[in-house]
């Protein structure tokens, strides 16, 4: 007989994010992997769970994933956690789920909470396309690279970011990236969960007048749509579509489709522009 090795979310800050499934799963289990116990302790007491924990973090992962491959083939049950959110998304936990598929053993997702989906359900940015980036560098130098790298991608952008390092990541986004849409999602699903939004200049400049800035932060950039890679603005595009014999919603179609945009929002974005 073989275990199963479960990927619990958990909550990111409101325990009632939790779903009935994570929780029947943890009390169910044989063993627990957390990246801190005693965080995950806090979660387990608060539902009445009793369970035998193992730490599982950045710098054990490798011979922790070892232990576990060999205790789930004996049978045992682990679920793997992260402090917060789903694991594996920019935690822990790759190792040991690559590990448990080359050995055979059944990997099964209990999704829930994640910072990601939860910050771009609300923060008004378009949604059709979204890149996940994990954090940005610390250094600003390579930091402003990969901004760079990404600065022609059409799809939103998200990050997330520490409250020592935010404001300096705004004022990259702005130099790079220039004045295109940004929310900055702060402590979600906690008490002072806030949704700021405006250019990384604006941002920055709302943070920075603050006493402090502290929490959790995802930060999310809108794609360029205004203006392709080549720095077409969406009219011309459409037009140079036209003159090559292509009626004109057949050519907001293909620049749509160029430019990973929905046929809709070329049209209000070249509508906004006076429907040259």
């Amino acid at each position: 007989m073989i275990g199963t090795l479960y990927i619990i979310a958990t909550p990111i800050g409101n325990l009632e994010d939790i779903t009935l499934r994570a929780l029947r799963l943890l009390r169910e289990v044989d063993w627990i992997a957390c990246e801190d116990t005693r965080q995950t302790r806090k979660l387990l007491e608060h539902f009445g769970i009793s369970k035998p924990m193992m730490s599982y973090y950045e710098h054990n992962e490798a011979a922790r994933a070892a232990e576990l491959v060999e205790r789930l083939q004996t049978g045992v049950s682990v679920a793997l956690v992260s402090d917060a959110g789903t694991p594996l998304i920019s935690d822990p936990g790759y190792r040991l789920v690559q590990a448990a598929i080359t050995a055979a053993i059944p990997v099964v997702p209990i999704p829930g909470v994640s910072a990601v989906v939860g910050a771009l359900s609300a923060a008004g940015l378009p949604t059709d396309a979204f890149r996940f980036c994990g954090f940005l560098p610390p250094k600003s130098s390579q930091r402003k690279k990969t901004l760079e790298q990404l600065k022609t991608e059409t799809a939103t952008l998200i990050f997330y970011e520490t409250p020592h390092r935010i404001l300096e990541a705004l004022e990259d986004v702005a130099a790079v990236m220039g004045p295109r849409p940004v929310v900055v999602a702060r402590e979600l699903t906690k008490l002072h969960e806030e949704f700021l939004r405006g250019t990384a200049a604006e941002l920055r400049a709302e943070l920075a007048s603050r006493p402090s800035v502290k929490g959790e932060f995802t930060l999310l950039i809108g794609k360029t749509d205004e203006v392709q890679a080549d720095g077409t603005p969406l009219e011309e595009a459409v037009r140079a579509a036209e003159e090559q014999g292509m009626p004109r919603m057949e050519a907001i179609k293909q620049v749509a489709r160029q430019r990973g945009l929905s046929k809709r929002e070329v049209y209000r974005l070249i509508a906004g522009d006076g429907g040259r």
